[in-house]
């Protein structure tokens, strides 16, 4: 990370010039750290100040060499772009990120309470259980208990749930088949 300036008397087009030139190094060169991401815009902002001064300058007059062109706007160079495109994934990362996180929620597998139905929307390797209503058409199994004490068993046909859906993460429940 560096910091230039550039001191000197300046007319108004060499300031202007200046000014589009070296912000236009910072938005390319500029994000290229850690801490980069905070500071660049900042010193972009900081630039804005210089450029008001130079810009209400009187044109030039004489001088000992010819005024700089002051070239084309900052908005209008390439450099623009690379400053555009990382503030553009920001503002759509964000939301897309919030939504996601919305609709997904936090992934965690649901408490199989006992007497509750439930029914599976995948297959035994990977149980994907929802709790649903007993007398719903869809509804499969019924939790009749769960296996917390070493050495107990559920009853002859009851299938067993993974212990994600136990209550501590780690107790299995036994689950009745209702067909």
């Amino acid at each position: 990370m560096r910091f230039l300036s550039l001191r000197g008397p300046f007319c108004r087009d060499c300031g202007v010039s200046t000014v589009r030139d070296m912000s236009a190094k910072t938005l390319w060169q500029g994000w290229w750290g850690p801490l980069s991401v905070v500071i660049t815009p900042v010193t972009l902002l900081a630039n804005l100040a210089p450029w008001g001064r130079f810009r209400k300058l009187a044109a030039p007059a004489g001088g000992f060499r010819p005024a700089l062109a002051p070239g084309r706007p900052l908005t209008r160079r390439p450099e623009a772009l690379v400053f555009l495109v990382p503030m553009l994934l920001v503002a759509v990362a964000i939301p897309a990120l919030f939504v996601t996180g919305v609709l997904v929620g936090d992934g965690s597998a649901p408490t199989l309470p006992v007497g509750a139905c439930v029914r599976n929307e995948g297959d035994w390797a990977n149980q994907d259980l929802q709790i649903t209503d007993c007398g719903a058409p869809g509804a499969e199994y019924k939790v009749t208990g769960r296996l917390e004490k070493a050495g107990s068993t559920c009853a002859g046909g009851d299938y067993l749930a993974d212990p994600k859906y136990g209550p501590d993460g780690a107790t299995i429940s036994c689950l009745e088949p209702l067909h």
